[in-house]
């Protein structure tokens, strides 16, 4: 009898489940996404249910997390919505809009959150078991902690799917937080026993120093749970996109082009600007509080989940007054998508699907309906005489003035004086806009293509893990 070639082997999937949010379950799918993908397996990345503003449209125009979206990139494959069937994007402090198989479900969002478990967990089943059937390895994330004992009867996205495929789980740490090894046994004594008979091993992560220093935890925490620590992967500094967090606490620098970036409530897709992020010329500071604008050489409204509340968060704060002040002064003001909105003279929202009726901040002649259609889909055309790439995710309908300008395309963004506004995410990502934008600034015209670089971070990214990793 003959053996199956490589190609056609199925293995279990592989899940990394995590202590705490932000133990590092993005990083470790991410880099055993490619590593395998570098081995020649056909490797998919699968989570359950996500909760972020930072999402992505895949080909068909469906949405997904923007970590599923990096993580199907790692494994070299195209992003689809099965990859994570269940989107959540909060847009209130006690709402979020609900993302099934890419599209967006009202009814679900409004129900109470322990109901909703018969209607998604039957989506997630469905997502799972066609990557089962397509890919050759199938490697989970789970979602904050699988020990959240109030949260379990609801649960779509860690132990029930773990038990659902009879996945090898891997649990990780954040060491650098401190308490590493009481996280591991507690969350470990947290789950039932046939649960925990799925826990391969346990993963130290971000540990920085002499590993000489764990001493004999390790074997400790084996004898007490018949589990062995399979990794410990160092502090590891890198350029990808984080999932649904953003680095806070730069300030204005001399020397170097400062751009304030307007941090408001919901405001979303901040990956976008890592490539403005990791130029040593410039220097992306983000603005939550009423500062003096005029020091800074450019301004950056970003997207927004909710622009009516990002709206009245920059008037409760008297950053609107600044913005105004900002654009007497001829320097470039750039608005994304929400931050479109924002900058336009009215937001109408009839069906309240965000905070209702709005007047902007008038600084250029929009104004913008917020629909129940929802506009996900990517773009590429031509500009300045290259391509240029990006991705559209947005409620709002916009209509201009006659004195208003098009910018990039005629239905894709609007320009009046020194405010230029788009509906097109991941612009600085392309090189075309980068210098573009930089020109105007007066600064070096040094931007490349951002996916070139993101797969040289992924290849470094699985180099590390082959070091320090377990496969």
């Amino acid at each position: 009898m003959h053996s199956k070639p490589a190609s056609e082997t199925k293995n279990r999937p592989i899940m990394i489940l995590g202590c705490t949010s932000d133990a590092g379950k993005s990083l470790v799918v991410t880099a055993i996404c490619r590593l395998l993908a570098n081995r020649g397996i056909k490797v998919a990345p699968f989570k359950a249910q996500n909760m972020s503003n930072n999402a992505a449209v895949t080909a068909d125009g469906l949405e997904i997390g923007r970590a599923q979206y990096l993580q199907s990139l790692a494994a070299r494959e195209e992003p689809c919505s099965a990859m994570n069937p269940v989107l959540l994007k909060p847009s209130a402090d006690t709402f979020s809009q609900v993302i099934v198989n890419g599209r967006v479900n009202a009814e679900i969002a409004e129900l109470p959150w322990m109901e909703r478990r018969e209607l998604l967990w039957p989506e997630v089943q469905k997502s799972l078991q066609q990557l089962q059937e397509e890919y050759q390895q199938v490697v989970i994330e789970g979602a904050g902690s699988p020990a959240e004992i109030n949260l379990r009867a609801g649960d779509i996205v860690n132990m029930s799917v773990a038990l659902e495929c009879q996945a090898d789980v891997y649990l990780v740490s954040d060491i650098d937080r401190g308490g590493s090894f009481a996280h591991l046994l507690g969350t470990w004594a947290c789950l039932a026993p046939e649960e925990q008979k799925l826990i391969k091993g346990f993963v130290l992560n971000k540990f920085r120093g002499d590993p000489a220093l764990l001493g004999n935890a390790m074997d400790w925490l084996e004898e007490k749970t018949g589990i062995p620590t399979v990794a410990n992967l160092p502090y590891y500094r890198h350029q990808l996109p984080e999932e649904d967090s953003f680095r806070l606490g730069a300030q204005w620098m001399r020397g170097k082009i400062n751009i304030a970036l307007l941090y408001y409530p919901y405001a979303s897709n901040l990956d976008e600007f890592d490539p403005l992020i990791y130029q040593e010329d410039i220097n992306l500071v983000p603005v939550h509080q009423n500062v003096d604008l005029s020091q800074f050489d450019a301004l950056i409204l970003p997207g927004s989940k909710n622009s009516g509340v990002s709206l009245a968060f920059l008037r409760e704060t008297g950053l609107d007054k600044r913005i105004a002040d900002f654009k007497q002064s001829g320097k470039l003001i750039l608005g994304i998508c929400g931050g479109l909105q924002i900058l336009g003279e009215h937001i109408a929202d009839p069906l309240n699907i965000e905070d209702g009726d709005k007047n902007g901040l008038d600084l250029i002649a929009l104004q913008t309906e917020i629909c129940a259609v929802k506009s996900t889909r990517r773009r590429s055309l031509n500009w300045l005489g290259e391509n240029i790439k990006g991705y559209e995710i947005h409620h709002g309908k916009t209509n201009a003035e006659a004195e208003v300008l098009p910018f990039i395309a005629q239905d894709l963004g609007w320009r009046q004086g020194n405010v230029y506004t788009t509906y097109l995410h991941g612009v600085f990502e392309n090189k075309v806009f980068y210098n573009w934008f930089m020109k105007q600034l007066g600064g070096l015209e040094n931007g490349f293509e951002w996916s070139e670089h993101l797969d040289c971070e992924l290849d470094k990214l699985a180099d590390m893990f082959a070091l320090h990793g377990w496969l």
